[in-house]
């Protein structure tokens, strides 16, 4: 009895150890293993339900959606590289449609354009910022000027991924995505990754 006892004392020890361990995911860390409800990664059940946004340290790891080459005179002036949450591009092209709580991450690269023997090259080359969306498919911040729309919408200056610019989306983001507003503000034409089964 006393050993049964003792052995009962241990495995308590044991699993509320385990228990003080586990750690709430943030999206800094956020990799492709980590462990998803329905296989997809959502920023709402990360920990992050306040509404803040940040760059993911990452995002290089997750599902890379495309590239956007910026026309310059001379070559590309800018080279903008966007990403996916886990899960994100897979439900997208079954469901068309991006799930609550991915993110996408747009990376925004100046470039260094030279002649090569294939022509004139322009390539990546300094990070000059990013811009970060998170679908919100249930208007969770009605009352915060960077959600709206069925995003939240941030712009971070290079060197400041937790630190966004950005006040109003209406005045700093949604501009530019007029455009795609039939397709949730997302330009998925540029992303033929989005459209394969």
């Amino acid at each position: 009895m006393k050993v049964n006892f003792f052995l009962i004392v241990i495995l308590v020890l044991i699993l509320s150890a385990c228990t003080k361990n586990k750690e709430k995911v943030i999206p800094s860390e956020v990799t492709k293993e980590t462990k998803m409800t329905n296989e997809v990664y959502s920023y709402f059940e990360s920990g992050s339900n306040d509404g803040v946004m940040s760059v993911p340290e990452n995002y290089r790891e997750w599902d890379f959606l495309g590239a956007w080459a910026i026309d310059g005179d001379k070559g590309s002036k800018g080279i903008h590289n966007v990403y996916a949450s886990p899960g994100a591009v897979s439900f997208y092209q079954k469901n068309k449609y991006f799930p609550d709580g991915c993110i996408l991450v747009k990376e925004l690269m100046n470039t260094h354009t030279e002649y090569l023997s294939t022509g004139l090259v322009s390539r990546a080359n300094e990070n000059e910022g990013w811009f970060v969306m998170v679908k919100d498919a249930k208007n969770r911040f009605p009352d915060n000027p960077l959600w709206g729309d069925g995003w939240g919408w941030s712009f971070f200056e290079a060197g400041k991924m937790y630190k966004t610019v950005s006040t109003d989306y209406k005045a700093n983001c949604i501009a530019c995505h007029v455009p795609a507003e039939k397709d949730d503000w997302i330009y998925v034409d540029g992303y033929p990754v989005l459209k394969l089964e």
